[in-house]
């Protein structure tokens, strides 16, 4: 018998770490000599009253939608993916050369030429830890990590040296041509008496994100190949005992990993910046981690725990600049939300079960 409800867990659990988070913020901030309602009050008028700022939070949260999804993937197969960094730069590589060597006549078939380039480049990226993992036993925590400064490296030489554009002083690509531009928000949604989304960078990829976490679901709990990554990951000598290959499990699970994290980079570098820049995944891939340990590796977790932290980047955006708080403030309350809800999960968790086994002794008594 489980020692408390699968809802508890799911929800009941990384909710009251959000709570726990938020008074310990609440405490920094009056520690400033700033009114922690007043400061919760700029935030949410800044990320959610006003559709620019709609906008800024949901491609906050497009990005780590896909990220999320990448480390939850791996999650389910025992694998700690922290590569995710990498592979959205990598990912990014791909987007760029196939906007800027394929002659797109339309941005619909240069999303899908960018999507099926974005995915291959960061699984790509994480096919050599995969197989290191799997035929080796190094440790996939390890390998990715090097990874990440190996796709920082080679992107810089890239921009500098191969494709920054004659004369160009900054390690960038040229701006991609206007025909695989993507529709913004702005574009989507704005009427000739009545303009939403003004200025955000929120654009077509948060749909496909959605489709992400659909086709995510369907994999782990719909496929065979799906219920064979579960299975590795909650017992490895059980799968081979099934007849599951650890080598063949543990690379597919990168591998479409490393494809999700690339895919992040249709949102920054094609979506947003309309070029390849230096460091176009912001930390996102980190920021991916605490997203699938708050989502639980679900994909329906996952896109609310990516609001979340949507919220907490444009709100902690507006509070810096309306009150006199450092930007990086926002980062300590992102870690407190991650602490309590990773690292700490047991001290709610535990807590808990101890209530509901209680309840349920007094129950049969």
């Amino acid at each position: 018998m489980d020692k408390m409800p699968a809802w508890a867990d799911a929800v009941l659990v990384p909710l009251i770490s959000i709570l726990i988070a938020a008074v310990l913020s609440a405490l920094v901030i009056a520690a400033l000599g700033m009114n922690p309602f007043e400061a919760f009050r700029l935030m949410v008028e800044g990320a959610l009253m006003k559709s620019s700022g709609w906008g800024y939070t949901l491609y906050y949260a497009t990005n780590f939608i896909f990220t999320g999804l990448a480390v939850s993937v791996a999650f389910h197969a025992k694998m700690f993916n922290i590569g995710g960094e990498g592979q959205a730069q990598i990912g990014g590589l791909g987007v760029a050369l196939c906007c800027l060597f394929i002659p797109w006549p339309h941005w619909s078939l240069a999303l899908i030429g960018a999507t099926i380039s974005a995915a291959a480049f960061g699984a790509l990226w994480a096919y050599v830890p995969a197989i290191l993992q799997a035929k080796r036993g190094s440790h996939i925590v390890i390998t990715t990590i090097m990874f990440n400064f190996i796709a920082a490296a080679l992107i810089n030489y890239i921009l500098v040296n191969i494709l920054r554009p004659s004369g160009g002083m900054e390690p960038a690509t040229a701006t991609f041509p206007e025909a695989v531009h993507l529709p913004t928000f702005q574009d989507m949604f704005s009427t000739a008496d009545n303009v939403l989304f003004r200025g955000s960078p929120a654009n077509i990829t948060f749909f496909i994100a959605i489709l992400a976490c659909i086709a995510v679901w369907l994999l782990i709990w719909r496929t065979r190949l799906g219920y064979e990554i579960r299975a590795f990951g909650h017992s490895e000598t059980g799968a081979k005992y099934a007849g599951i290959s650890p080598v063949r499990i543990t690379v597919i699970s990168m591998l479409i990993s490393g494809a999700l994290a690339g895919l992040m980079a249709i949102n920054a570098t094609m979506g947003e910046a309309e070029r390849l820049v230096l460091n176009a995944s912001e930390g996102a891939g980190f920021i991916g981690i605490a997203v699938a340990l708050m989502g639980r590796s679900h994909p329906l977790g996952v896109f609310l725990a990516a609001l979340l932290f949507g919220f907490l980047y444009q709100g902690g955006a507006e509070l810096a600049f309306w009150a006199n708080i450092p930007r990086e403030l926002i980062t300590v309350i992102q870690a407190l939300v991650i602490l309590f809800t990773g690292a700490l999960d047991n001290f709610v968790r535990w807590p808990l079960e101890r209530l509901f086994l209680a309840t349920r002794k007094k129950g049969t008594a």
